[in-house]
């Protein structure tokens, strides 16, 4: 997988957030297991993946607003250029997350 196919969602995770899923894969999702590794309670492991759940439903939602859909569509039809349109998207991205 090349770097510009990593899906945002992935990339709005923290390097601790990564390791976290990487863990919680590794241990079959076994809540428990995550909870001996790190030597938490259960309640506490489930509060993390409810954060990291959530952090990735807030991606999607952006990913998924008309206008960075509109763009991706004009870069499929080929009316701008795949950079040019991921330079429209990052520049919205900061643009909307300066103003919420």
């Amino acid at each position: 997988m090349k770097k510009d196919d990593v899906p945002d969602w992935v990339l709005s995770l923290e390097l601790e957030e990564m390791e976290f899923v990487k863990k919680f894969i590794i241990s079959s999702g076994s809540l428990k297991e995550l909870a001996k590794h790190y030597d938490v309670s259960y309640p506490t492991v489930r509060i993390r993946v409810d954060r990291i759940i959530q952090k990735i439903e807030v991606n999607e939602k952006i990913e998924n607003e008309p206008f960075i859909a509109y763009i991706k569509q004009m870069a499929i039809e080929d009316r701008i250029t795949i950079e040019d349109a991921k330079k429209i998207i990052e520049k919205y991205r900061l643009e909307r997350g300066n103003n919420q």
